[in-house]
């Protein structure tokens, strides 16, 4: 599925969720837990190349920009949550 399938079929599956705009091709799908309602789940690397090729930030730039205006804005309990996935990075 693509970002934009995935956000379909999860907004036809639960019309309440809330999304990040902008950052459909970083959709994973949802996440939940114990007394938790499921949120939208991104892959934050993925989120930060978007801002990289879409807005011509360089790494660094793209980072701030999500830690202040994406990850760090909460907008209640379906704040969507982001996931620095590890499988995909080197060792150093």
């Amino acid at each position: 599925m693509t970002g934009i399938e995935i956000k379909q079929y999860l907004i036809e599956n639960n019309d309440e969720l809330l999304f990040a705009d902008g950052f459909e091709d970083a959709i994973m799908g949802t996440v939940t837990g114990a007394c938790r309602t499921p949120v939208v789940c991104y892959d934050l690397q993925k989120c930060i190349d978007i801002l990289v090729k879409r807005d011509g930030m360089d790494e660094e730039e793209a980072e701030e920009y999500i830690s202040f205006n994406v990850t760090g804005a909460y907008v209640g309990e379906l704040t969507p949550l982001f996931v620095y996935d590890l499988r995909n990075q080197e060792a150093d």
